[in-house]
């Protein structure tokens, strides 16, 4: 029974896995301060914490609502910017459609009426009658 299991073998082989605690100056000396300003730590869980439990509630109900605040601004910012670019191009789009209703009156009268026709023939193509001489005035 002696050969199945070895206890010593094994518990030498833990002891040499786990790492052995080094005590340095340094660490000492800042294990020293944080006791200084802190505490030991059945100080702290004698005073329940560093913190109240109330101070830390404050904290998140405050950052929470800081949070909120920050979210509904943005979007009412958001919203009057959008609101300003919706009146933009209401006030377009009615300009294009008075230049459009005013370029079918132009169609339908160009289609129709031969006085306009004769008005877009001169004017727009610098067209004259047969009868007619064109000078030049410098």
């Amino acid at each position: 029974m002696s050969r199945v299991a070895n206890t010593y073998w094994v518990d030498e082989r833990i002891k040499s896995q786990r790492p052995t605690p080094r005590a340095t100056s340094s660490l000492a000396s800042v294990q020293q301060i944080s006791i200084d300003i802190i505490g030991t730590r059945a100080e702290v869980r004698r005073r329940g914490g560093i913190l109240p439990s109330w101070v830390v509630f404050a904290i998140i109900v405050l950052g929470i609502s800081a949070v909120c605040v920050t979210v509904n601004l943005r979007t009412q910012t958001k919203a009057h910017l959008a609101a300003g670019e919706l009146a933009m191009m209401e006030t377009d789009v009615q300009s294009l459609r008075n230049i459009n209703q005013t370029l079918k009156t132009d169609v339908e009268r160009l289609k129709h009426d031969p006085r306009a026709i004769e008005l877009a023939a001169r004017s727009r193509l610098n067209m004259i009658r047969s009868n007619e001489y064109v000078v030049s005035v410098k």
